[in-house]
């Protein structure tokens, strides 16, 4: 397993994290099988799990808080909020009213008395940046958080928010959390170099595009993978979008059976080989796996490897941008 320094945090985590989105009813994960799978992590260098009050309902943070008790000091610890945890119009967003319960309550479902990440789930348009900066700035000096983080926010509201920060003398965030992947690139042009001009943590998720670099669909064969069953029209082939995906992996899986590795290593050795990544957010549903994941722990593409990517899915192009 490889490390690097989150940011300009000091802390040292691992270049693969353990996602738990899947744990619970979204992959039909149970508690033995996630906590085998968070005892695997750990044991293979794996320091940073994270987690979501939105992931089943809040069922994801109980069974992560139930893998990893008697044993929280060895995890790097992160939840987030802002996505809707009820029918209550306010049980989301980011307003300080919703973030002081909503961490209370990830608090008691992961059974600790503090994350070290707390995330912004999604940029909340109605609440303004010194709203949810400062309510964050409290809960961190109350010491329930250590740091906090955005995700999946557009490069012009992470340089907004560091705005901010600064000017309210508030805390910044220190990492973003984007997609990205061999087929979904556009961060790349916008969102990292932002990233990189304001020395923030990147962990970038979904970075096996869905399952789509996998290995597990090539052309030919039936998509039977979990998310084709509940979310049909990212993989329905009559999509102009998908079809290009799936002409992108085939001729990626050719440049993988070259250079002798999966087509997961393939995939997360990409991802964390861009200088402004931190690490790449893996998300298991089974041991299986996670196996296959860790395969790829330290994997280091050489540069006609990358070259060839890059003549299959341009610098900053995103296959399926609608799908972000």
């Amino acid at each position: 397993m490889q490390y690097r320094t989150l940011g300009r945090t000091g802390v040292q985590v691992s270049t693969l994290v353990l996602g738990a989105m899947n744990f619970g009813r979204i992959g039909n994960t149970t508690q033995a099988e996630a906590t085998a799978i968070v005892d695997a992590a750990l044991e293979a260098g794996i320091n940073l799990i994270d987690t979501a009050d939105a992931y089943s309902g809040g069922q994801s943070e109980e069974m992560v808080g139930k893998a990893i008790a008697g044993r929280r000091n060895d995890v790097v610890l992160a939840t987030k909020a802002t996505l809707p945890m009820g029918d209550e119009r306010n049980q989301r967003g980011g307003s300080r009213r919703w973030l002081v319960t909503a961490l209370e309550n990830s608090l008691r479902r992961l059974g600790v008395d503090h994350v070290d990440l707390y995330q912004m789930h999604r940029w909340d348009p109605t609440t303004s940046d010194d709203e949810t900066l400062s309510a964050l700035t409290d809960l961190q000096r109350a010491g329930k958080i250590r740091y906090v983080g955005s995700s999946t926010f557009p490069a012009y509201r992470i340089v907004q928010a560091q705005w901010a920060a600064r000017e309210g003398r508030l805390s910044r965030y220190v990492t973003e959390q984007p997609s990205y992947s061999i087929l979904q690139r556009g961060i790349e042009t916008h969102v990292l170099p932002a990233t990189q001009e304001y020395g923030m943590g990147v962990l970038a998720w979904s970075p096996l595009a869905s399952g789509w670099l996998s290995g597990a669909i090539r052309a030919g064969q039936d998509i039977s993978t979990n998310r084709a069953g509940f979310m049909q029209q990212r993989y329905d082939i009559s999509i102009p979008a998908n079809r290009a995906k799936l002409d992108a992996v085939e001729q990626l899986a050719t440049v993988a059976d070259e250079a002798d590795l999966s087509m997961i290593q393939l995939a997360l050795g990409f991802v964390t080989a861009h200088p402004g990544v931190t690490s790449a957010i893996i998300g298991p549903r089974t041991m299986d796996h996670l196996r296959s994941h860790l395969a790829a722990a330290d994997t280091v593409l050489p540069a006609d490897v990358l070259d060839a990517i890059d003549a299959i899915v341009a610098p900053g192009v995103d296959l399926a941008a609608h799908e972000k």
